[in-house]
């Protein structure tokens, strides 16, 4: 459906966001491609939407075309599935669940959609959506005809929170992905998967609205800091990393709000919507949180989420 100067802050888990200025929303191929050869789409800037689950919108919104590729379908044959850009990855969990198929609890309660877990190579304890891939398809837009492209994983360049879509700057649309999972026991499946919800809702400020992890968590492989001071807190992720929530909350910045948005006690990462936030304000915090981080630790942050 093409729609004109809709905001942004409907589809963003933050909700923030002013309009785009052009808005279509395909459900399935064919309506993406005639949409694609129209006029419409024609010389506009183009940003590719999954969940908004990583977006920060501009308050003014976007001066160009949004695509949402809203495939959803979940297609299986014996151990494989091949899923919809569109499908969100709790839908994909409960059909591995009633399946009883594994490989993906460690997804428990993430949320957006498959095409944006492609996109960056969305992980979470110890495993990535890299590691249960067999073949990504998607279309490249960058031509005066679109074309398809199939892709076996290993050349998805898949990397920590990064792929060869998220570096090829919505030049392609993911459009579906073959997974291989593995034969469980339901039950197991079942409390993994929980366990992992439950752990979210503990440790996460799910009440208020954010786009989870702000920052990457930091490779200690490829930094100058000094890995005897962090060897407490280091995690698997799946490299060893220092934790971007801890070096936030060492530089004292639990707490601190900046007009409706505020860095959480609970999860330093995140930034939370808790007062009809301006994008503004999370930017000022993120900002803040590079400086104080920098200035304590001489490690620079990296933000993991997408800013439009």
């Amino acid at each position: 459906m093409f729609q004109e100067n809709i905001p942004l802050s409907y589809y963003s888990n933050f909700k923030i966001g002013g309009p785009a200025k052009y808005f279509f929303e395909a459900k399935n191929f064919n309506e993406l491609i005639i949409f694609l050869e129209s006029s419409r789409a024609k010389s506009q800037r183009i940003f590719i939407l999954g969940g908004g689950t990583n977006v920060l919108f501009d308050d003014k919104g976007f001066d160009g075309l949004v695509i949402k590729p809203n495939f959803q379908f979940i297609k299986k044959d014996k151990n494989t599935l091949r899923v919809g850009a569109g499908v969100l990855i709790s839908e994909l969990l409960e059909f591995c669940l009633e399946n009883n198929l594994g490989g993906l609890e460690w997804a428990g309660g993430l949320p957006g959609t498959l095409g944006g877990a492609i996109y960056g190579n969305a992980g979470a304890f110890g495993g990535e959506i890299k590691d249960i891939i067999r073949e990504v398809i998607s279309l490249d837009i960058s031509f005066s005809r679109p074309e398809v492209i199939k892709r076996k994983a290993r050349y998805c360049n898949f990397k920590y929170r990064s792929s060869i879509f998220k570096a090829s700057k919505n030049r392609e649309i993911i459009l579906e992905a073959l997974f291989e999972f593995k034969k469980g026991d339901r039950g197991a499946i079942r409390e993994e998967i929980n366990q992992r919800i439950d752990y979210r809702r503990e440790h996460q400020p799910l009440e208020h609205p954010n786009v989870g992890s702000i920052f990457k968590n930091i490779d200690v492989r490829n930094t100058g800091a000094n890995r005897a001071i962090f060897n407490k807190v280091i995690k698997t992720d799946p490299f060893p990393a220092i934790p971007a929530a801890y070096l936030i909350a060492e530089a004292g910045l639990k707490g601190i709000s900046c007009g409706g948005a505020m860095i959480s006690p609970k999860h330093p990462n995140f930034i939370v919507n808790v007062l009809d936030a301006a994008a503004s304000d999370v930017e000022n915090l993120i900002e803040l949180s590079k400086i104080k981080v920098y200035k304590k630790f001489k490690i620079e942050l990296e933000e993991e989420i997408i800013r439009l």
